[in-house]
């Protein structure tokens, strides 16, 4: 299952991207990307409004609010969920925290739109996603941490960046653990999905918000670099004695992944209009042309789970696995 988020966009103090943060809004065994249709899905995820078991067209044009500050994104981005692993073989649930360099939010993805990167625009054309479009990176039945751009950071306290890793840190955190997704960038111009959900787009992502590579001539389109950062709080998980016996780490994803190699995100396109064109259009990209909402606005934007399973507690099982 997925874990549904309340977009936070708070206005990018950049020259070169748009960046905003995400509250969770729900947690539910929902994949309409992976398992359309499929009531619960196979695991755990965090998701937003208009997020269902199944959804298709304009995303943008079927919701009826936003949990965005950007009031004009109505996207829908989502990961999976993390747990702890105790020694005894019991689950819980791990939460989620703000990025610092946002503020004061419930939750904690951060979402990324650069042109180029942190430092230049760049002088390529950048073709927003379009209505309907989807896509996803990684895969749950990844057994390899060859992509650059799903990655792992060790926190120090909540300012630390760098240091990355392929699984998941072998040592306690002293502030948390952040996964890394970076989306591929070149489009087929053709596709708004593709059977896999990845085909239509060609990574040449570098991975740290570098520039990705450029676009081959299957793929010749680019768009925006997507990114999220999310931040789990493991803080309360580092005694290690609580740890496995032979001191190995003790998270796993959802899904029941223990080196962190299958770590994946999912993307449904909903700006409205053309907000987002207008954004990489924009020279200086401070937001200044993105309408917003308050918070308290935003936070008036719910929907009720469709699937109810028990999250907060101790666990025999991860949701949707068999049980010990």
């Amino acid at each position: 299952m997925k874990w549904l988020f309340l977009t936070l966009a708070l206005a990018a103090p950049s020259w070169a991207y748009i960046r905003f943060g995400c509250a969770t809004l729900s947690v539910q065994r929902l994949d309409p990307v992976v398992e359309p249709g499929s009531i619960p899905s196979a695991h755990l995820h965090q998701a937003r409004n208009a997020f269902n078991a199944t959804m298709s067209g304009d995303i943008g044009a079927k919701a009826t609010c936003t949990t965005c500050s950007f009031s004009e994104d109505f996207s829908n981005y989502w990961t999976a969920v993390m747990y702890f692993k105790a020694r005894n073989g019991t689950y819980k649930r791990v939460p989620q925290y703000p990025n610092a360099l946002l503020g004061s939010l419930t939750g904690g993805m951060t979402i990324y739109y650069l042109q180029q990167d942190f430092n230049s625009n760049g002088k390529t054309k950048i073709t927003s996603f379009k209505p309907g479009f989807r896509m996803t990176v990684g895969s749950p039945t990844t057994t390899s941490g060859s992509n650059p751009g799903l990655r792992y950071t060790c926190l120090k306290d909540i300012m630390t960046r760098g240091s990355e890793t392929n699984d998941f840190p072998k040592q306690p955190c002293p502030a948390g653990i952040m996964a890394i997704h970076h989306f591929p960038a070149c489009w087929d111009g053709k596709n708004l999905d593709s059977p896999n959900h990845q085909d239509h787009m060609y990574n040449t992502v570098k991975g740290a918000f570098q520039n990705a590579g450029p676009c081959p001539s299957s793929h010749p389109v680019r768009m925006p670099q997507l990114a999220f950062e999310t931040m789990w709080n493991t803080t309360a998980f580092n005694d290690k004695s609580i740890w496995p016996a032979d001191g190995s780490q003790p998270f796993v994803w959802s899904f029941d992944d223990r080196r962190g190699y299958g770590t994946h995100g999912d993307y449904m396109f909903g700006w409205k209009g053309d907000a987002l064109q207008k954004a990489m259009d924009s020279t200086s990209l401070v937001s200044n042309n993105l309408k917003t909402q308050s918070v308290a606005e935003a936070n008036k934007c719910t929907i009720k789970n469709t699937v109810n399973d028990d999250l907060d507690g101790w666990l025999d099982h991860l949701p949707g696995a068999m049980p010990m």
